[in-house]
């Protein structure tokens, strides 16, 4: 369950506010909490949208070489094609062609996240 929290401040005297969660003028009242919808956020419902972000190897995974890629600042990369996408990214079945291996930052993206949201594109 992803959970959004609303809430109020003042910044330079000028109340900033949003309608649930505190009062114009800048009080605070209850906080309100409101559930957002995940059903049917899967890996296996997405079009692989993690897969066209640049994704850094912080790690030793085991990353064969061949997808091992150096970026302008010589730090190590996953390789992507000339399209965006990640070259370990098998196109037909939107899977993932070294899962085991994969870099610690693609195990850390966890699904349903924030971060997963923001880039959730359905398959359709």
């Amino acid at each position: 369950m992803v959970v959004a929290i609303r809430y109020c401040r003042e910044l330079q005297g000028i109340s900033h506010w949003l309608a649930l969660g505190c009062r114009k003028g800048g009080g605070l009242r209850e906080i309100a909490v409101e559930n957002l919808p995940t059903a049917g956020v899967t890996c296996s419902s997405c079009r692989a949208s993690c897969c066209r972000l640049e994704v850094m190897l912080v790690t030793d995974t085991g990353v064969p070489e061949r997808y091992i890629a150096t970026d302008a600042w010589g730090g190590q990369v996953m390789a992507r094609l000339a399209d965006g996408w990640c070259a370990a990214l098998d196109r037909d079945t939107l899977r993932c062609r070294i899962y085991a291996q994969r870099p610690w930052i693609c195990r850390e993206f966890a699904m349903g996240s924030d971060e997963c949201l923001a880039e959730y594109e359905p398959r359709g």
